[in-house]
């Protein structure tokens, strides 16, 4: 007897449908059919008002705040068949995500529309592939400073009507006003428009709300150049002097070697630029950063905020004592207070199995303290010397520096054993022309 074919699988109850500006018309046979299936229809209300009559499911808008409304919502209408619209792309910036997170990908039906980013390209003819794309939807507009650099093309994805002033100030106070703005409003409709000028020009009133900014960045004469590696001038950070100098900083991050997605404690923040550079490294990388000084604190807020990365959490506190309840890291640096009691124990057991450690100390005490790890967990012990060129009298001579000794290891207990006792490194950095 033959075995009877194996039964198909149910298709999924929620249908995740994009739509664009141009509403109904644009809108595929597939995607108008399911609209005209569903008996609960959910999306903001300028979507929801985009279908027609014809469309009898129970229209529900989404609530405010929209994310953790998303499971209860859901489970409601669990049952009956469900149709949720998303502006464009709904994996894009989109409500896909939430949607995933909540029902696995199993229980989604997608069915994508253009996104803006994908209009936006083709109207001005720049390659999709070469654009970067920065949201600032529920995000601060600081972020976009991460992707400034000269000769680049930046997409910023609005919040509303006021996000094209923010972008325009934004670009002129980090040295980017001669960069060319142009606001594309309503892609895809018959309504369609672009404004344009530059940051520095910028005095357009406040348009429609639903809106993609396209940035030429331009840096201005004598504007501080920031590179796309750590190792950022020391000039960019606000600063009372407590701060991993240029050199030494790229070693470390270097050591530190941060991949997408790590989290990173910085022990002992100072001006924050660890913190920093480790989370310029890739827009989804997390850091904490912990600082006992009250007022260097809100200094490395200032900086995390200017270079770009304004997700950076600051804890005001001493560690070891602050990092309790923290999230487990992947990373720490420890770039202050290696003798206090408990610290080095602390972070070595918050990290998991091939999380990496990484210290600098200038100071004998400290140094004899990593010595001793070294011994018992083996990693790598280097000391890093940087001299600067200096006038001396009619001629030029070397400053030293203060050396930095680094130790460097990654928590595995076999790599451990079989690394102890192996010679140190004794490395000597020295630059000519740089400032201190």
């Amino acid at each position: 007897m033959t075995p009877a074919p194996p039964a198909s699988p149910a298709p999924p109850a929620v249908t995740v449908i994009g739509i664009g500006a141009d509403g109904w018309p644009g809108l595929t046979e597939p995607a108008r059919a399911a609209l005209l299936d569903a008996q609960v229809l959910i999306g903001g209300g300028r979507q929801l008002e985009l279908l027609p009559p014809s469309c009898p499911g129970e229209r529900v808008p989404w609530p405010s705040p929209l994310r953790p409304a998303v499971p209860g919502l859901l489970a409601g209408h669990r049952g009956r068949r469900i149709a949720v619209l998303a502006s464009g792309d709904p994996m894009f910036y989109g409500i896909g995500r939430a949607l995933v997170e909540t029902l696995g990908p199993d229980g989604l039906h997608v069915l994508p529309h253009p996104s803006s980013v994908s209009y936006a390209c083709a109207r001005i003819g720049w390659p999709l592939e070469d654009t970067e794309v920065v949201t600032l939807v529920g995000r601060p507009a600081a972020r976009l400073a991460a992707a400034l650099h000269h000769g680049r093309r930046v997409l910023v994805l609005s919040a509303g009507a006021e996000t094209p002033a923010e972008v325009a100030a934004l670009l002129r106070d980090r040295g980017y006003g001669p960069s060319r703005i142009r606001v594309l409003a309503q892609l895809g409709s018959e309504e369609e428009t672009c404004t344009e000028g530059t940051a520095n020009t910028w005095a357009h009133p406040p348009g429609d709300a639903l809106n993609v900014v396209a940035v030429d960045c331009a840096r201005a004469p004598g504007a501080l150049r920031l590179g796309a590696v750590p190792g950022l001038p020391d000039e960019a950070y606000e600063t009372d002097g407590q701060l991993t100098k240029r050199h030494i900083r790229a070693a470390t991050l270097a050591t530190l070697a941060p991949a997408p997605g790590e989290l990173l404690w910085d022990i002992g923040g100072g001006s924050g630029s660890i913190a920093i550079e480790w989370l310029r490294t890739h827009p989804s990388c997390r850091a904490i950063t912990v600082e006992r000084d009250p007022v260097r604190a809100e200094r490395i807020t200032r900086n995390a905020d200017r270079l770009g990365v304004p997700a950076l959490r600051v804890v005001t506190g001493r560690a070891p004592a602050s990092t309790a309840g923290l999230p487990a890291p992947d990373a720490v640096f420890i770039g202050g207070g290696l003798t206090a009691p408990g610290l080095l124990e602390a972070c070595w057991d918050a990290l998991p199995d091939g999380g990496r450690l990484v210290a600098n100390t200038v100071t004998l005490e400290s140094e004899a303290l990593l010595a001793a790890w070294h011994r018992r967990h083996g990693g790598g012990l280097v000391r890093l010397a940087v001299a600067h060129a200096v006038p001396v009298g009619g001629f030029t001579g070397w400053r030293q520096a203060m050396p930095v000794t680094q130790w460097s290891v990654t928590k595995n207990p076999t790599a451990a054993a079989s690394t102890a006792g192996r010679p140190s490194t004794a490395a000597t950095v020295t630059h000519p022309g740089d400032n201190a």
